[in-house]
Parts: C-alpha cells; sequence; structure tokens
C-alpha cells in the first residue's frame, strides 16, 4: 500500500464515521475518554484514590499514551496538519491530552484531566447528528443577530429593577432587610428571576402586593429573550442533508450525502487513485 493510500485510509478511519472502520475507532476513543473522566473522578475520593493511586496513575498513562498517538495520528492524515491543530476539535484533543504531562512538572493538575469531557462532542459523528452542528452554529447566528434586541430588553429590565428597588426601600423599614436601595434591587432582581432566596422579604401589605406584581412579571420577562432569539432562529433555513465527510485536505465538513468534491476548496473526498 502506498504512503497516499495509508494516509487517506487513515484519514477515513479516523474522521469519519459513515464506514464501520470509522464507527469502531470513534466507539472506541468514547470509551477511553468515559474511562478517563471516571478515573479522575474516582481519583478525586481521598479513600479511592489512597488506596488505588498506583492502579490510577497506570491506567492514567495508559489512555494519555492513547490520546497522543491518536493525536499524533490525526496530524499525519491530512494534507494540512495547521487545519486540525488549530481547529476547535484539535485545541481540544490538545488541551485534554497535555494535562497529565504537565502533572509530572507541576503537583496538583490531575484534576485538569477532566477536560477529557469535551472531547464526548464527538459523539454528534458517531450518531449521524452533525446536522446539529450545524444549527448551533445558526443558533449562535440567531443570538448574534438578536443582541442589540436582547440588550434593549435587558436594559429595561435592570431600569424596571432600579424602580422597583427604591419604591420598596422607600416603603419597607429596614427590619424587613431593605436597608439601602442596592440592596433593595438585589431583593428586586433575585424576585423578578423567581430565584427567592427568602434572605429578604417585604412585611407590609403594600409591599408583598407589589412583590406579587414583580413575581407575575418574572414569569413573562423570561420568555422575552427566549423569544426574540427563536424567531431569529425559525427565520434561517437549514440544510440538514449532512454527513460526516471531512476534507482531508482543509477539514472542512458538513458535505451533501452525494458530494465528490469538498465544497471549500475542491479537493477529491473519496476517490484515490
Amino acid at each position: 500500500m502506498s504512503y497516499k493510500n495509508f494516509k487517506h485510509r487513515l484519514h477515513e478511519i479516523i474522521f469519519e464515521a459513515d464506514t464501520r472502520a470509522g464507527k469502531v475507532f470513534d466507539v472506541i476513543l468514547l470509551i477511553f475518554i468515559l474511562s478517563s473522566v471516571v478515573l479522575v473522578a474516582l481519583e478525586s475520593v481521598d479513600q479511592i484514590g489512597q488506596k488505588y493511586h498506583d492502579q490510577l496513575n497506570i491506567a492514567e498513562w495508559i489512555i494519555t499514551i492513547t490520546f497522543t498517538v491518536e493525536y499524533v495520528l490525526r496530524i499525519i492524515s491530512i494534507n494540512k496538519p495547521s487545519k486540525y491543530i488549530f481547529s476547535t476539535y484539535g485545541i481540544i484533543d490538545f488541551v485534554s491530552t497535555v494535562p497529565k504531562y504537565i502533572s509530572l512538572f507541576f503537583v496538583g493538575t490531575q484534576s485538569m484531566l477532566a477536560l477529557r469531557a469535551l472531547r464526548l462532542l464527538r459523539v454528534f459523528r458517531i450518531l449521524k447528528l452533525t446536522h446539529f452542528v450545524g444549527e448551533s452554529n445558526s443558533l449562535v447566528k440567531a443570538l448574534a443577530r438578536s443582541k442589540t434586541k436582547i440588550l434593549v430588553f435587558m436594559f429595561s429590565v435592570v431600569i424596571l429593577c432600579i424602580i422597583f428597588g427604591t419604591i420598596m426601600y422607600m416603603i419597607e423599614d429596614d427590619e424587613s432587610g431593605f436597608t439601602s436601595i442596592p440592596r433593595s434591587v438585589y431583593w428586586c432582581i433575585v424576585t423578578l428571576t423567581t430565584v427567592g432566596y427568602g434572605d429578604i422579604a417585604p412585611s407590609s401589605p403594600l409591599g408583598q402586593f407589589i412583590a406579587s406584581v414583580i413575581m407575575v412579571l418574572g414569569y413573562g420577562i423570561i420568555a422575552v429573550p427566549t423569544g426574540i432569539v427563536s424567531a431569529e432562529f425559525t427565520s434561517q433555513a437549514f440544510d440538514i442533508d449532512r454527513n460526516t465527510q471531512a476534507c482531508p485536505n482543509c477539514m472542512t465538513n458538513q458535505h451533501k450525502d452525494e458530494a465528490k468534491y469538498c465544497h471549500q476548496c475542491g479537493e477529491v473526498l473519496n476517490d484515490v487513485e
């Protein structure tokens, strides 16, 4: 087998989930990730960590070396390694691998190994839910497009809290906890968001009536940002006919099922001479 064919085959196994080998690879990878997170959690328990420290440490090193080899193979399998290294998944893979090595020089960094849980994001590829990732990008765009409306809304809520907080400061006495306007505004925010810590509570009938009005307003106010973002989100058209094919040249994904060439750089996706 030529190096080109080997590299292509390696890319299909590591970066794709359409093939049987790719699915098996990703499932095994997820098992290692889950095992690593469980080991870190167990090590944080004093009784288990002290009793099985050596065994846990050996298991962690096995997993770390496995992740290191996998990270190197990912770099080898693509034409432009920088596309993977500086991608979101590439950074996550690197950050989730280095803590164990750092622990050799700095004590107390073992808990950073829990960052490996971030690699569970790859489950989207295995479950053929990559279109959800695309829709999450659309959600980010919807949030960006509606940020002005949300900021205006939040500014209005802040003004409302200041007004109601000032009113409650004037109505209630210090014994009820409304000792200052800032503290009264804090109470209004807690009440408006329906959190209700209970550390401050109105005692006068008028104060309790205003508190009831604020509570009712809170239910409506919470739904406003959701409605704004939902309106922007639903106004966008989504193309969910996507597969897990990743371009071996530029790492672009979300290609259509029948695509033979990368829609970003024109690289051949599957055919290898």
